[in-house]
């Protein structure tokens, strides 16, 4: 069963959503939400593996949403509008439903979240990778075979993850969510939704917008650091 939440401002909407989901008996409603607030206190607490999200509403977007969130569910978009399809790609939505949300195009929807929750089970399977460890990593007809430890920067590229070591970027097809649940806890630190960062390869740190932090790499670079994460970062760290 897939533990499913829904968020949208609309009640009707929420309805119809799910009087369609009853056809997916794979599918378990545990909540839903009229607003965003709602919902990053849901998730926090239950823990969804999918959520079906509006885009439009009062306050905070779904886009909103998703900047909070660091470990982020199976998302896919639920709208009436078609202009912010590209925009949710890019911020890894697994998939972008117009409405009236018709069943089949649900149906395919749903196989995505499945493909994709099974994936992040089998990660979380596996033992984590320690920081000498080796890893391959290929990106169309180059390959490379490095110790993990050489890796100073991962970020996040759509439905691929982008690579930094030595003087190269590669592309490889991994999500930042699935490479994360992977990666020595000790070596690597998610400081935002987009990055993930090797703790060794910090120069300095300092106070940041937000609650947050400012990281300086040692190769002259700037990554900044999430609220939520630089509360983590704190209890990880500090003495």
């Amino acid at each position: 069963m897939i533990q499913t939440l829904i968020v949208d401002d609309e009640k009707l909407a929420r309805e119809g959503l799910k009087a369609l989901l009853k056809e997916f008996p794979e599918i378990q409603i545990i909540a839903e939400a009229a607003n965003v607030d709602e919902a990053l206190e849901i998730i926090d607490k239950q823990k969804p593996q999918l959520v079906f999200l509006d885009v439009q509403m009062p306050e905070k977007t779904g886009f909103d949403m998703l900047e909070e969130l660091i470990e982020t569910p199976a998302i896919i978009f639920t709208t009436a509008y078609d202009e912010y399809a590209l925009k949710a790609f890019e911020v890894n939505a697994l998939d972008y439903l117009l409405k009236p949300v018709e069943k089949d195009r649900l149906g395919e929807s749903i196989q995505k979240a499945k493909r994709q929750i099974e994936e992040s089970q089998q990660n979380k399977g596996k033992q984590r990778l320690s920081a000498q460890e080796k890893v391959f990593i290929r990106d169309g007809d180059k390959c490379w075979y490095i110790k993990l430890e050489d890796i100073r920067l991962i970020e996040s590229a759509g439905n691929y993850a982008k690579i930094h070591f030595d003087k190269y970027q590669p592309l490889i097809h991994r999500t930042l969510n699935s490479l994360d649940e992977r990666l020595s806890e000790k070596l690597f630190f998610r400081a935002n939704r987009q990055q993930i960062i090797n703790l060794n390869c910090i120069e300095r740190i300092e106070p940041f917008f937000n609650s947050g932090f400012l990281f300086y790499m040692k190769d002259g670079s700037k990554v900044e650091v999430s609220r939520r994460q630089a509360v983590k970062f704190k209890e990880l760290m500090s003495l």
